[in-house]
């Protein structure tokens, strides 16, 4: 026990004043951090404004909110990517790094639902930092509608695209497909549906599956993700496979009946979500990367997506004897 609050504190700051924890980076929705062979962390995530994607990198989780922001892309003045840039994620796949993301040609956010589509940037330097990006173009899918949130994932050999989208027979939620890649920006398969808005507290305000996640642990392929509206009643679900599974296979994902993250009204962290996983530097520690606001909704101000309130947070987490995570609550360590 002492080595591991001797860990949660290298890792992780607390105002000890107010209990409040504190963000590794602050105003930034939709996190992901990945940490790379160079022994970085690297950040990005939703920046205020909906215009650009930018990346930091830091040696420590808690020197990512000081590090200097660089703006790698900017939107187009007009066209499909000219609008709402949400959820950007950086992959390094194959020698070169990928940045997935979703974008609209559309700026009011109540008709951006049905315009968002998967955009894919490329940097085939070694420092993402660098400026070389270029612009591969959308990933497209059989459906023609409404799309974001997409992760990429290895597995076996293959590379896996996992996101969130409109099915156009019920037009009533996102939900999560599977997919395998032929290369960054093509699918090699026909998508699989692995999971629809169909619990109470996936769907009681919006019905929405989306901002998937993948870790592979013991045998097993996890995929987290969020739901319901993005207020306090945005909670992460969780869906497994066996390894050994056929991940194409709708029948091989198992799904929890009840979330696995919610609000703690105990920590201020209301709709926690829309995570990213990363490691201790030693590779020993699992760590959670999500975004919550530090209030309910009763001081809600701005809107849902309006006010850049949600917060980029970290903690550890364990995993139990069935294999399964154990992520605790918001602000547990």
């Amino acid at each position: 026990m002492g080595l591991c609050l001797k860990l949660f504190g290298q890792i992780f700051k607390e105002d000890v004043m107010t209990n409040q924890k504190q963000p590794i980076v602050p105003q930034r929705a939709d996190p992901w951090v990945y940490r790379h062979t160079d022994g970085y962390y690297y950040f990005t995530g939703s920046v205020p404004g909906y215009q650009t994607i930018e990346l930091r990198r830091a040696k420590g989780l808690t020197d990512l909110a000081a590090a200097q922001p660089v703006t790698i892309w900017h939107a187009p003045a007009s066209g499909p990517m000219s609008q709402l840039i949400w959820a950007p994620e950086l992959h390094y796949l194959d020698g070169a790094w990928y940045i997935y993301f979703a974008a609209s040609d559309d700026a009011k956010e109540r008709n951006a639902r049905h315009h968002h589509r998967i955009f894919v940037l490329r940097n085939r330097n070694a420092d993402p930092l660098t400026q070389e990006w270029e612009t591969l173009g959308q990933v497209v899918t059989p459906q023609d509608s409404f799309s974001l949130d997409a992760t990429v994932f290895t597995h076996q050999g293959a590379h896996y695209l996992v996101w969130a989208q409109l099915t156009p027979a019920t037009r009533t939620s996102s939900d999560l497909y599977i997919a395998q890649l032929a290369d960054p920006v093509t699918l090699a398969t026909a998508p699989i549906m692995l999971s629809m808005p169909e619990y109470e507290w996936e769907k009681s305000i919006y019905p929405v599956n989306e901002g998937p996640a993948v870790i592979v642990h013991g045998g097993k392929v996890l995929l987290t993700y969020s739901a319901n509206a993005t207020d306090e009643h945005y909670a992460m679900g969780l869906l497994w496979a066996d390894a050994a599974s056929d991940l194409l296979n709708a029948y091989s994902w198992h799904k929890s009946k009840t979330p696995v993250f919610t609000s703690s009204a105990a920590h201020s962290l209301y709709g926690p979500g829309h995570n990213s996983f990363t490691t201790s530097p030693d590779g020993q520690t699992d760590i959670l990367i999500y975004h919550a606001r530090p209030y309910d909704n009763a001081h809600l101000q701005g809107g849902f997506l309006g006010n850049p309130d949600r917060h980029a947070y970290a903690q550890t987490f364990t995993w139990a004897a069935d294999g399964l995570p154990v992520f605790g609550a918001p602000g547990d360590n």
